[in-house]
């Protein structure tokens, strides 16, 4: 597909519209910046509520981790709720929880809503690489079910995990049972017509250099035109580069890559995955997987910390796939891709209103599915004058990576090699 990255995802891209570069002058009452899942539901939330709406790109819409991902959309956070609780009291913890519940009903409502073709499907699974790892997910299970009253999970043993999906490396697992998976390009497309038919005005290959404010409100600026509006939403995420220094140390943009198999046969794709879930393990730099809809293994493994991808990006991850399944081995690997998301210190969503005029949601850590879906409702109820929902996040401070932009990296690096030291043994 035109101006996106080599994938499996833009090969197979449905209900694709360009869009013209910014030239002279805009208005809205919000611009926003960043085509990614966060910028499109904030753009589409705004749009329905009445405001009119600038939405740019500096590539194309879906162009970055938005249109690359694993494409997983499951209840929770990174941190676990007795954690939340500690920092936020039982209060704060359940609205999170809530909101986490609501971030996966919004993402299937929206595609209900706008008839979304993404290969959308049900379920996700969580396995334990070690035992101990299945024990601490079956305690989970249980915290769960009995002081969250949510119902909707249940603990997978190490012999059913190796029914459901063919190898005895795993220990155990929770399964999600109202959680989901889809095509997540097709998904960002969907909701960019969504966004045109609700009157946003959408530019593509419109790189924000400079947001300058005055008295009423701010300018964006890019090389052909600018945007004057009321306030500015900076849903740039791994991509924010130093556009805005006040935000930028919050967050580490960090490097992660897929591959996609030719089509499998039947037989050998439903003894790697007999009930068509999603996967993903507990290492600290995890593997995923799942298949597409037609039968290809889409597997996601690996991570690098620079602005370089690997130079064999399929090979890359193949070696992560033959550790699990090395019946893979002739298999031909048709697709290999990366893309740049952000992570946390805390690994939860970073919200916040920076002054009068300008609003993020970034960080989210490997939830981004569903978490910047919901992010992008929130900013736009917060903006309606309903802010008690976006604040819940707020209330959680994101620290800024020790050392700034300047020190995050080495310091990510060392802590990185640590965890996979630790996957290993």
């Amino acid at each position: 597909m035109m101006g996106h990255i080599d994938s499996y995802y833009a090969a197979t891209a449905k209900g694709f519209s360009e869009y013209q570069r910014l030239q002279g002058e805009q208005t809205a009452d919000v611009c926003i910046v960043g085509a990614g899942f966060t910028g499109l539901s904030a753009a589409l939330h705004l749009a329905e509520q009445g405001h009119s709406v600038v939405l740019l790109d500096a590539e194309r819409v879906g162009w970055g981790a938005s249109g690359r991902n694993g494409g997983q959309v499951c209840q929770g956070h990174n941190m676990d709720h007795d954690e939340l609780s500690d920092a936020l009291g039982k209060d704060g913890a359940d609205r999170l929880w809530q909101l986490s519940l609501e971030s996966v009903d919004l993402v299937k409502a929206l595609i209900a809503k706008h008839k979304i073709d993404c290969d959308l499907k049900s379920g996700v699974l969580h396995v334990a690489n070690k035992a101990g790892h299945a024990k601490e997910m079956q305690a989970s299970v249980r915290y769960k079910q009995d002081k969250l009253h949510y119902n909707a999970i249940r603990y997978v043993d190490r012999q059913e995990v190796a029914d459901l999906l063919g190898t005895d490396h795993y220990h155990g697992g929770e399964y999600w049972q109202d959680a989901a998976h889809l095509h997540p390009l097709n998904y960002a497309l969907g909701l960019a017509n969504a966004c045109t038919q609700a009157g946003v005005a959408i530019f593509e290959q419109s790189r924000v250099t400079e947001i300058q404010k005055n008295a009423a409100g701010v300018v964006v600026k890019t090389a052909q035109g600018h945007v004057s509006a009321a306030s500015v939403v900076l849903a740039c995420n791994g991509y924010l580069e130093k556009l805005e220094p006040r935000i930028a140390g919050k967050i580490m943009p960090i490097n992660n890559f897929i591959l996609a198999t030719e089509p499998l046969p039947d037989a050998l794709a439903r003894k790697i995955n007999r009930d068509d879930v999603a996967v993903a393990d507990s290492r600290f730099v995890i593997n995923y997987f799942k298949l597409s809809a037609d039968n290809r293994l889409l597997w996601g493994g690996g991570e690098n910390y620079t602005r370089r991808f690997p130079s064999d990006i399929k090979q890359f991850v193949r070696k992560h796939m033959l550790e699990f399944y090395p019946e893979l081995h002739d298999v031909q690997i048709d697709y290999g891709w990366g893309g740049t998301l952000a992570i946390t210190l805390n690994r939860m969503p970073h919200f916040a209103r920076l002054d009068q005029y300008t609003w993020v949601a970034q960080g989210y850590s490997g939830h981004g599915v569903a978490l910047a879906t919901l992010g992008g409702k929130l900013l736009a109820e917060a903006f309606g004058g309903q802010s008690e929902r976006f604040e819940a996040f707020t209330q959680l401070p994101t620290r800024t990576f020790p050392g700034g932009t300047l020190l995050r990296w080495p310091g990510l690096v060392a802590g990185m090699l640590y965890y996979a030291l630790r996957d290993r043994l």
